[in-house]
């Protein structure tokens, strides 16, 4: 189903281009941090069979640096995908995961988890950093979602206008209980609530990688399988039925995968913003509106992004670690209003 034309750069010297700058970028991610450790040490402490070095540059390298380069890749990696088929569901260049709910239900599951049981910190700060707010952060994700698509599903289908509305609605509803709860919350608590929805990926762990590239690979696999019906869904939805396709069915599978995929990412990282949102123009400059030749440069583009983002939050403001997020959206909203205004012709 060869639908979509205007292909601009082959997509193979993209792949080789855009892989070779990330595996420049994981090598530069490896070896910056604050404490001062060589290049040649840093890659040496990546080899399993390395005995030469102190236990303090081993234990940085293969606990701190590669978990949090690893957890980068991914989370950057899946928002971009998702931003990718979120706005060719919606056929709207304005879309990004966060549109239909996710991200709110999520941040009010955490403002859940770091206020109600922020006095769990005093004892055991691990158990609320990788247990209680991760959990918690999917599950409202996952609760918001199920809401949000229960009303935008109706007897005729489901209506993705519909769903956008909703999506609104409750993140509204959500923002509401997270200032409720933020208004009763302790300093302490509501520092921790702060920092998170800024973004973070100091928090990165090897059960956590197992989860964010487990996701991350059967995400790309299902929205490779129905890249050919987003393309036809770009015609609109008239055509795409003409052409056989579910189109009930292939909302509610994109939806639900990107649910799960911008869940899993915010209970890991927090609130990341401008990925979802900026890479897929970046991808559509470079390849055109195939998907299937976008998704998988959006995903490798997304990992970059958010990699070079993260070196700059670690590095900036040495030895202090500035949140990601902030970072993504310094370089993220400006150019997003250049392209707002480049393009604004093609977008009334």
């Amino acid at each position: 189903m060869n639908i979509v034309h205007g292909r601009r750069v082959p997509v193979k010297w993209l792949l080789i281009i855009s892989g070779f700058a990330l595996y420049v970028a994981v090598v530069s991610s490896v070896t910056l941090g604050p404490m001062d450790i060589s290049f040649v040490d840093s890659l040496k402490a990546l080899l399993p069979m390395e005995t030469s070095l102190p236990t303090h540059i081993e234990v940085i390298i293969q606990q701190v640096r590669l978990p949090r380069t690893l957890l980068a890749l991914s989370v950057g990696a899946i928002l971009a995908m998702c931003g990718t088929v979120m706005q060719g569901l919606f056929r709207n260049p304005l879309a990004d995961p966060g549109i239909i709910g996710v991200s709110a239900g999520a941040s009010l599951g955490a403002a859940f988890a770091v206020i109600i049981f922020g006095s769990l910190a005093a004892e055991s700060a691990m158990l609320l950093k990788f247990g209680t707010v991760p959990v918690f952060a999917f599950i409202g994700g996952a609760v918001t979602t199920l809401l949000i698509y229960r009303l935008g599903s109706g007897p005729t289908g489901t209506s993705v206008t519909v769903m956008l509305l909703a999506g609104v609605a409750v993140a509204a509803l959500a923002g509401a209980g997270i200032g409720l709860m933020t208004y009763f919350a302790d300093d302490q608590a509501l520092r921790d609530f702060t920092m998170w929805t800024m973004g973070a990926l100091s928090g990165a762990s090897w059960p956590g990688l197992v989860l964010a590239f487990t996701t991350l690979f059967i995400l790309f696999f299902c929205f490779r399988r129905d890249a050919a019906k987003l393309n036809a869904l770009l015609l609109g939805e008239a055509e795409a039925r003409h052409l056989g396709i579910n189109i009930q069915s292939l909302k509610r599978n994109l939806i639900i995968l990107t649910a799960i995929g911008v869940g899993v990412t915010v209970s890991l990282s927090g609130m990341i913003g401008f990925i979802g949102l900026i890479v897929p123009h970046l991808g559509r400059i470079f390849t055109g509106p195939d998907h299937r030749s976008l998704l998988p440069v959006s995903m490798i583009l997304g990992a970059l992004l958010l990699l070079i983002a993260d070196m700059i939050s670690r590095t900036i403001a040495a030895p202090m670690d500035m949140p990601v997020g902030i970072v993504t959206a310094i370089l993220g909203a400006p150019f997003f209003i250049g392209l707002l205004a480049k393009q604004r012709g093609r977008l009334r």
